[in-house]
């Protein structure tokens, strides 16, 4: 499908295409925010502890002093790079497997399965808890976690597509031109498998961020001086009954990303096929 035929779609998907503008808008400041906060984000200021919200502060102040907006904007960093590394991972692991698996097919795909059923059987959170503590605590750790938990679903995903598209007669078309499995798969099964896989990377990066959350809230992820949104939950959590505004702003910044991450996948999968209708 044409690009522009896509993003056409996608625009009268009004909700999907303001979450694009959204995660577009989260991923610029993550990038320019050290550039643009207004403070020191390990500046305290013990004058105003815990302060509300002012002209001066505008999400006030944690239990140390330091300015809760200075540190939203910079704990976008920690949340757009788990959401990237997170699908970074799958895409140019778990893809290329699910693809050779489906199209080779036979013992190799009988294996493979086996490894992906027994990776899938365990709870993903459990299995980013052991893996970050077998590699040790910290946001890289938690990044690679959050895209070695992903990888078993990009490559079921991968691995059903080829085995529908393999069939099709300009596989069949090719190998008989002559061509190699490495070819066929780069150049006629993967175009036509994306589509999906798009979909389910937009899904997945807006997961990837809850993850990230999850795991720096339980201490297993950002460690200090790195800012994370979890993180800054975990801080709040023990002020929750002082000043639970505290809670309030990381919190509303996890559930707007997640939320748009998935409104952003439904409108993709309807762009892309607009005969699906949204669920």
């Amino acid at each position: 499908m044409r690009f522009k035929v896509m993003m056409r779609r996608l625009y009268y998907e009004r909700l999907a295409f303001l979450s694009l503008i959204y995660l577009l808008l989260l991923i610029l400041l993550s990038i320019i925010a050290p550039f643009i906060v207004p403070f020191d984000p390990e500046a305290q200021d013990l004058n105003n502890i815990m302060a509300a919200p002012n002209s001066h502060h505008w999400f006030g102040t944690d239990e140390l002093g330091r300015d809760i907006f200075t540190r939203i904007l910079l704990g976008g960093q920690a949340a757009i790079q788990a959401g990237l590394i997170g699908i970074m991972i799958p895409l140019l692991v778990g893809v290329p497997l699910g693809v050779i698996s489906g199209y080779m097919g036979g013992i190799v795909d009988d294996i493979f399965m086996r490894v992906v059923d027994a990776i899938l059987s365990f709870p993903a959170i459990l299995l980013a808890l052991a893996i970050t503590g077998a590699l040790g605590v910290s946001l890289w750790n938690a990044m690679i976690a959050i895209g070695i938990i992903f990888t078993p679903q990009f490559a079921r995903l991968a691995r059903g597509q080829t085995l529908q598209v393999r069939r099709e007669p300009y596989v069949e078309a090719a190998k008989i031109s002559g061509s190699g499995p490495f070819w066929i798969m780069v150049r006629h099964i993967f175009p036509n498998i994306a589509s999906p896989i798009i979909v389910q990377a937009s899904f997945s990066f807006s997961l990837a961020i809850l993850v990230e959350a999850s795991l720096s809230f339980l201490g297993m992820g950002a460690q200090s001086p790195q800012i994370s949104w979890g993180g800054m939950l975990h801080q709040a959590y023990s002020m929750i009954f002082v000043n639970p505004l505290m809670m309030l702003f990381p919190g509303i910044a996890i559930l707007l990303s997640v939320l748009a991450g998935n409104f952003l996948g439904d409108g993709l999968r309807i762009a892309i096929d607009p005969r699906m209708k949204r669920t």
